[in-house]
């Protein structure tokens, strides 16, 4: 499987993740955006950082870069979908998850470990996990807050599209464990189908076993 890690000008991330994918023996390539996916593309990941400086809102423009409608095409076709902390952003503004992210309930940048409960373990993103597990995984945004209509969020918990919620080193979710003000502590969601998926928290940084933590790992094998 080839993953194509998708550059904006301003990501930060982009060589994290591909470090992160070949580490796990999954091969991956820099893609900039305006040359568009490469023919043989089996997996994308829309990473981390500021891209175009997050003006208007994060995520705004790189959303309607013209990569971004051959991503939405190739979710369509089957293939595997990340988007990771701007690249969430991203994903939501180009409508292949539902919500959006917005500026933290702290009005300030957050960059910390979080716990997260695993919500859903019957996804390609969680499969290497068991519901309920607690992990832990950094975040580092300034608008991560996940909001989204009631009726929305209700119809995303009854599918079980809800992947893994902020909660406390025992797995509880409560509002002192939430880094960013999400809506019920959501951290990271599917699309309408599960092998699309977005989340504010970096898996491709606790995913390197010689220098930490190995939390992230089981995210970036559903590209195996």
């Amino acid at each position: 499987m080839t993953v194509a890690v998708v550059q904006f000008g301003g990501s930060n991330c982009d060589r994290d993740t591909v470090q992160a994918l070949e580490s796990l023996g999954i091969d991956a390539e820099l893609v900039w955006h305006a040359d568009g996916l490469p023919e043989e593309t089996d997996g994308v990941v829309v990473p981390g950082g500021f891209s175009y400086g997050d003006y208007l809102r994060a995520g705004a423009m790189a959303a309607r870069s013209p990569v971004m409608a051959e991503v939405r095409a190739a979710a369509e076709a089957g293939t595997p979908v990340l988007g990771i902390c701007n690249g969430a952003q991203i994903g939501c503004e180009a409508a292949l998850t539902p919500g959006a992210f917005t500026t933290n309930a702290s009005a300030r940048f957050q960059c910390e470990h979080v716990h997260l409960r695993v919500e859903n373990a019957d996804t390609p993103w969680t499969s290497r996990y068991e519901a309920g597990e607690v992990v832990e995984f950094p975040v580092a945004h300034g608008e991560g807050r996940f909001e989204i209509g009631d009726e929305e969020l209700a119809t995303l918990e009854a599918d079980d599209r809800i992947l893994f919620r902020y909660c406390d080193a025992d797995g509880e979710v409560a509002p002192a464990a939430n880094p960013n003000g999400s809506k019920h502590n959501v951290a990271a969601v599917t699309g309408d189908e599960d092998h699309v998926a977005v989340m504010m928290p970096h898996p491709e940084r606790v995913s390197l076993a010689d220098i930490g933590p190995t939390d992230g790992q089981g995210v970036l094998r559903a590209f195996d």
